[in-house]
Formats: structure tokens, C-alpha cells, sequence
């Protein structure tokens, strides 16, 4: 039975057809049941090459949403900040470290992420090399997020997906909608969230889908040259989501008061090479370095969005003083030896 519906949306994309909402849940219940990676391949592909909607992307983060397992929050504000993976410009983990800045300001985090599917690192990968344990129940998380929070949300513990579609995905070699659906299915329901996309044809559209979630507050970013992040060098598209609106506009690092070449951004990081460098920032040791400046400015975004700071550049000062004051690194340690796993 699969196969044939499969087959039957294989034809359909490459027709260059939509999938009708009221068709979502008999596609994504063929993609994780099949286990023939091949035919997986080829839908995901085409699926690519057609290009994937909004009503596409709102029907199965609804519906990836509705079937998820979440965990419940004792905080009334909380964020995420995560990237879709898949730019042109690969970096280190800079979501994950921007995530033990913020929460070390009091600002409660809930950070979804998997591993790797279309980079080096994927944010699991490189919190397992700092080690945390993040494949746990996720009653476990729940207790980090209420005790500490912070906490790191393993995807395949909240989302019934499966390793075969897994494996079509990384042989596809390149972003597809599964990519764009986990920012947007955050088991914890993030009330605010900061997510970078690496296609600028992205942007408004998931700022839209967003919207239409009931999103509080959020900044869907695409910097230049591909980043899904802010980028230090040059102009970050942004999305602003302010409940139902969505106004775009562009941003640079000089609006943080930061002014560099960024020539200093180490890239094409491993998830080892990553932890290391997000412990040195976290540990002050890449001080006034263009890494600590990309973690901070995208740390920065997620704390304005949030109502702590006035301003881009407040909130800069505030990340920072999270790494200086040793609570960024304090987060850390209360995740692996100082508060067990």
C-alpha cells in the first residue's frame, strides 16, 4: 500500500502538483511506514525540485505537532533558537552554545535538535561531545527545563519518524522539508524562538507558518552567503513574527555595535571540534574572537525578542556578561557532572 502512495505522489511532484491539506496525513504516514530508502529518495527529491508551500509546510508541522510527545513547562516565556542545517556556509554548532548564554541570564531555553542529517554537526552530535546525555526520557528533560532551565529536546524521542527515512534524507545530500518541520514542532511549544533557514526563498514563508501556529514572538534570520544564522560579515534577512504579523527587513552586525571582517569563523566544524570550541567560549577563552561574536549576536536576537532587552545592542551586552560572569559556563555544568544527566 506504500508503495503505491508513493508512487502516486512521486508522479504528482514531478508533475510539479501540490499535496492538497486533507492528503498531508496519508503522505507522511507512507514516508516514516516504507522502508524501501530508494523510493524514499526519489519522492524526498522531487518533492525538492518542485519546491515545498506554505499549506505544505503548515499541514505537516500541524499535523508532526499534533503527534508529538511534549513536555510541559512551568515557565510562562520560553525560547528556542535552532537552525535548519543545509546552509552553504557551515560554521560550528553556534545555536547550541547561544543557548547556554541565554538561559545563563535567567531566560528559560528549550532547544530541539537532532543529529546531523545535512552537516558535519548537528546539534545532538556536538552536546554528546560535551557530554550530555541527550538521548533520555523525556520526563528527564521535562526536570531539566522546570529544575534548570534548560534543556535539550532529542527529536527522536518527541517525533515517530524512522531510520530509513532518515538515511533518504541524507542521501538526498541536501535540505529537504523535514529540515524546515523540526523549528517548527518545538515538543515544548516554545512561545518565542529565533530559527535560521538556509534557503532566503524560506524566509517569509515559514514566518507565515509560524504565524498561523500561534507563535507568540520569533525572527525567522537568513544571513548572507547562505548562513542560517545572523551573520557577522554582511546583512541577515529577518522575518519578524509579532503574532499575526510578519514584517521583513534586514539587519547587520553593526546594529549589535559590532563592527568585523568576520574572517576569524572557523568552518566546516566536526561535532568534536565543535564542542571544543563552544566550551573555550563558554570558559572565556575566546574572548573579543569572531566565533564568541557569532554566538553573542545570535543570543542577542533571542533575548530581544523576548522583551529583556530595549535594544540589539543591550541585548549583546547582556550575552556577553553571561559568558563573563561564568553563568553561561555554569549552564553547562549543571547539564553534565554538576546536575547529572
Amino acid at each position: 500500500m506504500d508503495d503505491r502512495i508513493l508512487e502516486h505522489y512521486l508522479e504528482e511532484f514531478r508533475l510539479g502538483s501540490d499535496i492538497p491539506p486533507d492528503e498531508a496525513e496519508t503522505l507522511f504516514d507512507a514516508l516514516i511506514g516504507h522502508n524501501e530508502e530508494q523510493l524514499l529518495f526519489e519522492v524526498l527529491t522531487a518533492w525538492n525540485e518542485k519546491g515545498t508551500t506554505e499549506d505544505e509546510l503548515f499541514a505537516f508541522a500541524t499535523l508532526m505537532r499534533s503527534r508529538m510527545k511534549r513536555i510541559e513547562s512551568q515557565h510562562e516565556t520560553l525560547v528556542d533558537i535552532v537552525g535548519t542545517g543545509g546552509s552553504s556556509f557551515k560554521s560550528f554548532n553556534v545555536s547550541t552554545a547561544a543557548a547556554f548564554v541565554i538561559s545563563g541570564l535567567g531566560i528559560p531555553v528549550a532547544k530541539h535538535g537532532n543529529r546531523a542529517a545535512t552537516s558535519n554537526s548537528g546539534s545532538s552530535d556536538a552536546l554528546i561531545e560535551l557530554g550530555i546525555n541527550v538521548d533520555v526520557e523525556t520526563d528527564r528533560t521535562e526536570q531539566h527545563l522546570n529544575e534548570h532551565g534548560l534543556c535539550f529536546m532529542f527529536a527522536p524521542r518527541h517525533h515517530s519518524l524512522s531510520a530509513t527515512l532518515a538515511n533518504a534524507r541524507r542521501a538526498v545530500g541536501r535540505p529537504t522539508i523535514f529540515n524546515n518541520l523540526g523549528p517548527l514542532c518545538n515538543p515544548a511549544s516554545a512561545s518565542h524562538s529565533v530559527i535560521g533557514v538556509y534557503d532566503k526563498h524560506l524566509l517569509e514563508s515559514t514566518a507565515r507558518v509560524l504565524s498561523r501556529l500561534g507563535t507568540k514572538r520569533a525572527w525567522v534570520i537568513y544571513g548572507e552567503n547562505g548562513l542560517d544564522e545572523i551573520a557577522l560579515k554582511g546583512t541577515t534577512l529577518v522575518a519578524d513574527v509579532d503574532g499575526e504579523n510578519v514584517n521583513v527587513f534586514e539587519i547587520s552586525a553593526a546594529d549589535f555595535d559590532v563592527y568585523t571582517l568576520g574572517k576569524d569563523l572557523p568552518s566546516n566544524c566536526t561535532a568534536e571540534q565543535s564542542a571544543a570550541i563552544i566550551r573555550d567560549i563558554l570558559d572565556n577563552k575566546m574572548r573579543d574572537r569572531d566565533a564568541e561574536r557569532l554566538v553573542l549576536i545570535n543570543a542577542a536576537a533571542a533575548i530581544f525578542i523576548t522583551g529583556n532587552a530595549e535594544t540589539l545592542s543591550d541585548a549583546y551586552k547582556q550575552a556577553e556578561e553571561s559568558i563573563r560572569s561564568g553563568q553561561a559556563l555554569h549552564k553547562l555544568i549543571k547539564l553534565t557532572g554538576g546536575a547529572g544527566n
